[in-house]
């Protein structure tokens, strides 16, 4: 075989991976579903379900009371909501604050030593009194009329388990109400083609509600909840749904080195995850759902895994080859650019050209060191909450 097929070939697989998990599987998504016949969406139930609203929270004190204050605004029966904040051991005012709010039907456990965001549910499983458990962040806001959509598709005995929608914003309280007008992510629109063809591979962590009945309370503590959930519910013949009104507003972080982190940690503990619940990628045992969380989830961290092929596959074609010439050149361009670009991201405001060429290599080398830190068996379980410079300001201010 000779070097300019070997380079074609490493330069060929991450594209052909990249293709198919971001254009082919969606777009397979679509025939699929509109194959099937639309859903109309449910009316108000006669009674609305008990329901144990769950907060962990570690050091959150410039966030928690703006939070608190949000969910007790929120519309649903007081008299069937309960709201449970679990402190993970947190060493500022948090606790303080959030016993501020006992008066109001707020509750607080605290844990004595820190274990980690999973830990920490896992400890609140037995103090849940509700049906119906939403999980949710102290950074993130949602909107008084997006609880009841979530909570109204349980009565569709079929579903285990309901994501909300995530809306990325700059600073919460100036641009949650914008409402629908937020930007809604790729992400977002490929859950609810998976929806429409039967199940979403992954709920989000900001706001999703569960079944009690499917919580886990000895999940393991180093593994990702929100993905598993809709794992567990699908092994237990349920569906999980992205529901499109459940809105919630998450704060972009402003740091590259933060998201850069944060990606690190939320990719390896998918990967563990995965492995932990890879009976469900069997297609035999679980059909098209074992297709889409393969396409959804592995096909696309294989991307990452992959793309050293690609810099390999233009290094040997390059001799021969001015089109891969310019393409190494431009590679090697944004991989210094973006590094910089990482390094001064905490110190100053990048131009756009910086922070897309910072973005990029943030997002491929933590994804590579994810899967080192997966491949190593390493794990960390104690979660370091991503500080987001907007909301606290927004908290400060509201």
């Amino acid at each position: 075989m000779s070097t300019t097929t070997i380079g074609v070939i490493f330069l060929a697989i991450p594209f052909a991976l990249f293709a198919y998990a971001y254009l082919i599987y969606p777009l397979l998504l679509r025939v699929l579903a509109a194959r099937r016949p639309s859903v109309a969406p449910p009316e108000d139930p006669g009674e609305w379900p008990s329901i144990s609203i769950s907060l962990p929270a570690y050091n959150e004190e410039r966030s928690i009371g703006p939070t608190l204050e949000a969910l007790l605004a929120l519309d649903y029966p007081a008299d069937r909501r309960q709201i449970l904040v679990i402190s993970d051991a947190s060493i500022d005012r948090t606790d303080e604050i959030v016993q501020g709010f006992a008066g109001r039907g707020v509750e607080l456990l605290r844990l004595p030593v820190r274990s980690g965001k999973t830990a920490a549910e896992n400890a609140a499983a037995s103090r849940l009194r509700g049906e119906i458990v939403i999980n949710t962040d102290a950074t993130i806001r949602i909107p008084p009329h997006a609880l009841k959509p979530l909570v109204r598709v349980f009565q569709d005995p079929t579903i285990g388990v309901a994501s909300g929608r995530d809306v990325s914003v700059g600073r919460v309280e100036q641009e949650a109400n914008r409402g629908e007008s937020g930007y809604v992510g790729y992400e977002m629109w490929l859950r609810s083609l998976e929806t429409r063809v039967g199940s979403i591979v992954g709920a989000s962590g900001c706001f999703y509600a569960i079944r009690r009945s499917l919580v886990n309370s000895t999940f393991p503590a180093a593994l990702s909840r929100d993905f598993a959930s809709p794992l567990r519910a699908r092994e237990f013949g349920y569906r999980t749904v992205s529901v499109d009104e459940a809105v919630c507003f998450v704060p972009r972080t402003t740091s590259l080195r933060a998201e850069f982190r944060r990606k690190i940690r939320t990719m390896a503990r998918g990967l563990e995850t995965l492995w932990y619940t890879r009976s469900l990628m069997n297609p035999r045992r679980y059909g098209v759902f074992a297709w889409m969380l393969v396409s959804h989830k592995l096909c696309r961290w294989l991307v990452h895994l992959a793309l050293p092929l690609a810099l390999v596959g233009l290094a040997l074609l390059a001799p021969e080859s001015v089109g891969a010439q310019v393409l190494l050149i431009v590679a090697s361009l944004v991989a210094v650019a973006g590094t910089f670009a990482l390094a001064a991201s905490e110190t100053r405001r990048l131009p756009l050209p910086l922070a897309i060429a910072g973005f990029l290599v943030a997002v491929n080398v933590a994804a590579l060191a994810a899967w080192w830190k997966a491949a190593k068996g390493e794990r960390n379980p104690i979660w370091e909450p991503t500080r987001r410079p907007g909301d606290a300001a927004a908290a400060r201010e509201g």
